[in-house]
């Protein structure tokens, strides 16, 4: 399992993450409404706004405060560190 900080601590199972995407288009807002409803949003933003939207393999929505390409970014990471380590 490799865990991936999303910002203020919070962290992610990485093997688990499907997309990391913006959520300023239109069905990314109703995706995180419906999740919001069911029970299955994550809000990991501590009330900042929303940056970036994690859609995992589960089928939860996890928010983030960072944008998109700093979440990948640190996926990277984590992935040529866990690749030197071999």
């Amino acid at each position: 399992m490799k865990l991936v900080n999303i910002g203020f601590g919070n962290l992610v199972n990485g093997e688990k993450v499907v997309a990391v995407v913006s959520p300023e288009s239109a069905p990314i807002k109703r995706m995180v409404q419906e999740a919001k409803e069911k029970g299955i949003l994550i809000d990991a933003t501590f009330g900042r706004k929303t940056k970036a939207v994690l859609l995992m393999d589960s089928g939860d929505v996890v928010l983030s405060a960072i944008p998109p390409e700093k979440v990948g970014e640190r996926f990277q990471e984590k992935e040529e560190q866990e690749a030197s380590a071999t």
